[in-house]
């Protein structure tokens, strides 16, 4: 964002980039800019003046989408649990990441040219959800180990798979199971089976938890082999 911006200045920026997220994400970012300048309130002129090229104003939607999803967590940390803030925090991910579809043919070749953008952009979403991700383990809510870089692939595979905002439902679904699956259940955590043998306890630590075998299962089970010597001769029969 421009320093030292005057007041009015900087409110016609704001709306263009505004306008311009709501634009990109529902026409795509090839959409006409006379449009985004309308629906922000400001001539073309304006637009132009704060924006030169259309590459120019994708690059302040993307900063801006970004800086605001980061500049949200202490807010939902100090409104919320950690666990229901991680939630809310991966809805506004799959919301994020609907703007950056409205500007996917556009991205790649502006994150190319425009160094440090591409970085930026990793290195706050990284930072961002660390702080929600610690806030909950330390709060005994969500299970230790949990990568990051992990989180979010699994939230922009949701956007993939729920394809569309008209399909927003879908992706809260889904988050709500990553959410599940994230979170401590009855003080122990949620390891997939994969997992649980490599994290058990061993030793006489483990053996300590296990629980004991049921009276039933300890009481000694018949042979199925008859009995020897009784019966008629040859045919195996008990009388």
């Amino acid at each position: 964002m421009p320093r030292s911006m005057r007041a009015d200045a900087q409110a016609n920026y704001d709306r263009l980039v505004e306008a311009a997220a709501r634009t990109f994400a529902t026409e795509g970012a090839d959409t006409s800019l006379k449009a985004i300048a309308a629906e922000a309130g400001v001539g073309i002129g304006t637009l132009y003046r704060r924006f030169p090229t259309r590459e120019d104003l994708i690059e302040a939607v993307y900063r801006n989408q970004t800086d605001r999803l980061c500049s949200v967590v202490p807010q939902l940390l100090e409104g919320h649990d950690p666990v229901e803030a991680l939630r809310r925090w991966m809805e506004a991910v799959v919301d994020y990441m609907f703007t950056k579809q409205g500007m996917a043919d556009a991205l790649p070749a502006i994150l190319a040219t425009r160094e440090g953008l591409r970085l930026h952009s990793r290195e706050a979403l990284g930072e961002a959800v660390s702080t929600l991700l610690d806030a909950g383990i330390a709060a005994g809510r969500v299970r230790g180990g949990t990568s990051p870089g992990d989180v979010l692939m699994a939230v922009r595979g949701i956007t993939l798979i729920s394809g569309h905002e008209h399909q927003r439902d879908v992706a809260s679904r889904l988050i709500t199971l990553l959410r599940d699956g994230l979170t401590m259940s009855g003080g122990t955590a949620s390891w997939p089976a994969a997992d649980r043998k490599r994290h058990a306890p061993q030793g006489d630590a483990g053996r300590a938890l296990r629980p004991a075998r049921p009276t039933w299962a300890r009481v000694p089970v018949p042979s199925a082999a008859p009995p020897q010597g009784t019966g008629h001769q040859g045919c195996g029969r008990t009388c």
